[in-house]
């Protein structure tokens, strides 16, 4: 599944993806758990890991962590292991970009304006022929939604991140804040060179362990990489074919529904309640009953409009609203993330001269980690349960938050301005 390169490609930083509902993220396919993470703490001497929400590391407590890794994961191969983890020290800067992922701290307006932008459509579009038809035909999924991911994910393979993907995955294991994810990836990654399926030398990827032209998983390498060209290896860093078809596997084993939309912007009716959103999936019928209508008219084809679907308030009532389709809960296979999911399907709609949105973004400010990491906090002192503390406000958070703004008599939209985490912060003290 979640910058790795689109720090590089829309000057933020970003990563990986899931379909858990309150995810951490990471750049490519693959999406590590949700995880409870305490605020900033202070490393005290002596302690064999980095304290949460720090960078600071213990070399021996990374070589006992290493050991630990050997003894859980080594089994017939930890000889291998140990040869490819001889001399590894961790890398603090993986650790501050973990912490701050654009996908979920920056307003969804600011982060669909810079990397739906028309240079980047008009680029994707002079790219659909790369999409190779056979990939569109086995697969189910369109070519525009595939090179959308493309120029997302490394601007068309001409930025696929140069960090030793093993030591990226040490990192990030031994920070302890997703241990179990990070060493199931990390083993795996261990496999590719072991199993030689690449050289160590070209185990590059980003900070967080995604790899090639569309930042795949170490895992998702192995499980769902494709040979496109019939060389008899997954080239996903330079074979545009293996990387595309790679992509179109991972979509298509998730559940693209072949001749379908992702999402359509619609019109909510005045004293709508917004505490729909996000909630069951319901069909088009459902909603329409509720005063809600396309933005640009026409209708659903029969079977969209059969399809479970949900609303969604990327930055809450005073934004643009969405019916989200089945297949932008696919598109969230690869980055669990509001934000990045409307990057793919918006840059996808430009490529095929759909029109623009009809509602604007607001202006609204980013907001800091510790606003974060406060306002989930608060939800959860004041009885919200927001289900982990970690600084990424995803869908736990967000029905968290409409809870308390429904109890308090607020407009229940589930958006967290900076205004608002700052109010919950005192309101908790």
């Amino acid at each position: 599944m979640r910058i790795s390169l689109r720090l590089l490609l829309i000057g933020s930083v970003a990563a990986c993806a899931p379909m858990l509902p309150e995810p951490p993220v990471m750049t490519g396919p693959g999406t590590p758990p949700p995880a409870a993470v305490p605020p900033y703490q202070p490393a005290t001497p002596g302690q064999t890991t980095p304290a949460p929400g720090t960078d600071v590391f213990d070399e021996a407590g990374f070589e006992g962590w290493k050991q630990g890794f050997l003894n859980r994961h080594g089994g017939a191969r930890r000889a291998a292991y140990e040869r490819e983890l001889q001399g590894l020290t961790p890398d603090p800067s993986v650790i501050r970009l973990d912490r701050n992922q654009p996908e979920f701290s920056r307003p969804a307006g600011a982060y669909v304006q810079n990397a739906v932008s028309a240079s980047r459509v008009a680029q994707a579009r002079q790219r659909i022929g790369a999409v190779p038809w056979e990939v569109v035909q086995r697969f189910g999924v369109p070519s525009e939604i595939l090179v959308a991911i493309w120029a997302q994910e490394s601007a068309f393979g001409a930025v696929q991140g140069d960090q030793d993907v093993i030591r990226s995955l040490a990192t990030l294991a031994y920070d302890g804040r997703r241990r179990d994810w990070a060493e199931d990836q990390l083993r795996n990654a261990l496999d590719i060179v072991v199993d030689g399926r690449r050289e160590r030398s070209g185990l590059k990827g980003s900070w967080a362990g995604a790899m090639g032209q569309t930042q795949f998983m170490p895992d998702n390498y192995l499980r769902l990489g494709i040979d496109q060209t019939g060389d008899g290896k997954v080239d996903i860093w330079g074979s545009d074919a293996d990387a595309l078809a790679s992509a179109a596997n991972l979509l298509a084993q998730a559940g693209w529904k072949r001749g379908q939309g992702w999402a359509y912007e619609v019109v909510l009716p005045a004293g709508f309640d917004y505490s729909l959103a996000e909630a069951d999936r319901q069909p088009w019928s459902y909603w329409a009953q509720r005063g809600v209508a396309l933005a640009h008219g026409g209708s659903l084809s029969p079977a969209e409009a059969a399809e479970g679907a949900t609303i969604l308030l990327p930055q809450g009532a005073r934004g643009p609203a969405f019916l989200a389709l089945p297949n932008h809960y696919v598109i969230r296979r690869y980055n669990n993330s509001v934000s990045y999911a409307l990057a793919i399907g918006l840059t996808a709609d430009g490529v095929m001269d759909k029109p623009g949105l009809v509602a604007t973004w607001p202006n609204d400010a980013p907001l800091s980690r510790e606003q974060r990491i406060g306002a989930q906090s608060a939800l959860t002192r004041l009885g919200y349960d927001t289900q982990g503390i970690d600084g990424v406000v995803g869908a736990n958070t967000r029905n968290a938050l409409r809870r308390w703004q429904a109890a308090t008599g607020r407009l229940a939209d589930g958006y967290l301005t900076a205004e608002l985490a700052d109010e919950l912060i005192r309101i908790a003290q």
